[in-house]
């Protein structure tokens, strides 16, 4: 009797298929942890305050020939006598004899006030900054600032003090939280100049104490990195694809029509295909803003239909002949799904989408929008929570299933018996592989969140955020080319039929008859019988 490749491979080519899967999920790591850089950089930069008396919109550097006017502290004489809308904090990234690179992909900037403490100049509860804040560009060091963005934003000050306020502290600093300043989507150009002034009058900038520096961490993706991961996607994106028109064509030789299983198979190695795709390749010849907004949505689909594959994939094996091969027995189970995603994807389009013409912009930034932001949340993990109590009881009410058709199995003779117990052998250990894949993937991102972010292994530094990002990577494409390859359609019966697969095919033709569904070519599998509630033997 035919059914999946599964179910009809022996254990020993199982056990070599999981071998070779455990192999290159262990190449996949280490991949990451010993060829791969760390994923990310952060380079501190010293704001200079430079001295813009006439208020002009002239780009000002902070260093070089054509640096600007500037002073070191605000303790200095010149600066009493100038006027706080004077001073333009220059920022130029990155540092000397350094060039900015597109394989750096995104860049951001997170600003870090030194604030120090004064009697009669305090930091106000709820106080938010106004910066004017603006964005140049040029790729050679002799040409022309280019103005790329300019915007005057607002973001809320949270500062604490550690000691009591009292004059005895007068000059401690503040310890303030870092304040989400730039996100810019593409790297294209080699150099970047920021300008930004805190402009003060009668309601702008009141309370916010007194300033001393300005500290801009400048956060991007490391150009090695960047190519071992767009390489990987590169070879798993050619893998994912064969794979799938491989499953397709497998299917397409069968003489009846595709089932609801096979067709959700499809679409998660579609969707798979979809996430491998190397579009970054195109960004280091375009200056690609969206690509972020683009890998998120990538992300999106793949998981939607990953979590609606679980629920299809527990539920055929659940439910009896007259609610199977139909997507409407699970509407409400994949309307979760669907519902949580646009919810997410609405999410992502007001945070990610206005930076692709305000990189300035931050949606967190105002009370509305941070409501907002957090009912979106709060919605897409309450879908979240009843996905995940529903596939909990529909993997329990299969597992239940199995184990009452297990008592039917001493019936059987030795060699069915024998046949039908490998059968939920391996499919308890494809559902416990899949429950694996997800707790491995919560652990390694609670390790990735603990650890240093590398540690050291004899002469050799292993770079843990990299085998993190790698590793769970490779998991996911090998999880779904497991599921493709496992669940193919098998014609072994064609070129082989032993005389008890033909004494199988007598005693449940019949029931192929009735419910027409896949057995063999015709009619269920053997997984589906077993698991079924109209399975009996």
């Amino acid at each position: 009797m035919a059914g999946a490749i599964i179910e009809n491979m022996s254990t020993k080519r199982l056990i070599l298929f999981g071998f070779f899967i455990l192999v290159c999920q262990v190449f996949s790591i280490l991949v990451g942890a010993l060829i791969a850089p760390s994923p990310t950089s952060a380079i501190r930069y010293l704001a200079t305050k430079c001295i813009n008396r006439y208020r002009t919109h002239a780009w000002l550097m902070p260093w070089g020939l054509t640096r600007c006017q500037q002073i070191r502290s605000f303790d200095e004489p010149m600066a009493k006598t100038l006027d706080a809308n004077d001073i333009v904090f220059a920022v130029h990234l990155p540092l000397p004899n350094h060039e900015m690179s597109p394989w750096f992909q995104y860049m951001l900037a997170v600003l870090q006030f030194d604030i120090a403490f004064k009697m009669i100049n305090q930091i106000e509860d709820d106080v938010t900054i106004t910066i004017d804040a603006r964005l140049a560009y040029r790729d050679n060091v002799l040409s022309e600032w280019t103005t790329q963005f300019d915007s005057v934003e607002q973001r809320p000050l949270r500062c604490t003090l550690g000691v009591p306020k009292t004059y005895e502290n007068e000059g401690r600093f503040y310890q303030c939280d870092p304040v989400p300043f730039l996100e810019l989507g593409s790297v294209a150009h080699k150099y970047f100049l920021i300008n930004m002034r805190l402009p003060v009058n009668d309601t702008v900038n009141i309370g916010i104490g007194e300033i001393k520096d300005i500290h801009v961490v400048g956060i991007h993706q490391n150009g090695g990195f960047t190519k071992v991961w767009m390489s990987m996607k590169t070879v798993f994106s050619s893998w994912m694809l064969v794979a799938t028109a491989w499953y397709w064509h497998r299917v397409s030789l069968m003489t009846r029509p595709p089932v609801l299983l096979e067709k959700v198979i499809l679409a998660l190695g579609v969707s798979m295909t979809f996430l491998n795709v190397p579009v970054q390749w195109l960004s280091l010849g375009f200056e690609w803003t969206w690509i972020l907004l683009f890998e998120d949505a990538q992300q999106g689909v793949f998981y939607s239909v990953l979590f609606c594959f679980w629920i299809i994939f527990c539920g055929e094996h659940l439910m009896d002949q007259s609610q199977r091969n139909r997507l409407s027995a699970y509407w409400w189970q994949v309307g979760l799904v669907l519902f949580g995603s646009c919810i997410l994807l609405i999410f992502d389009l007001i945070e990610r989408g206005g930076h692709l013409h305000n990189p300035f912009y931050n949606v967190w930034a105002s009370e509305f929008g941070t409501k907002v932001l957090i009912t979106f949340i709060i919605v897409a993990g309450i879908s979240s929570c009843l996905y995940f109590f529903s596939l909990c009881c529909m993997v329990f009410c299969v597992f239940r299933t199995i184990g009452g058709k297990m008592q039917q199995l001493p019936t059987m003779p030795a060699a069915r018996r024998l046949r039908y117990k490998g059968i939920i052998f391996r499919f308890k250990f494809l559902m416990l592989v899949s429950l694996a894949c997800a707790a491995m993937t919560v652990i390694f991102f609670i390790l990735n969140q603990v650890s240093e972010g590398h540690c050291y292994w004899g002469d050799y530094t292993l770079q843990v955020h990299s085998a993190f990002l790698t590793g769970i990577y490779g998991m996911w494409n090998l999880y779904v080319f497991a599921i493709i390859f496992l669940y193919a359609p098998s014609h072994k019966h064609s070129r082989n039929k032993s005389a008890d697969s033909q004494h199988t095919d007598l005693t449940e033709k019949p029931e192929c008859q009735e419910t027409q569904l896949t057995c063999g070519e015709h009619g269920p599998t053997e997984a589906y019988r077993i698991t079924g509630k109209v399975a009996e033997e």
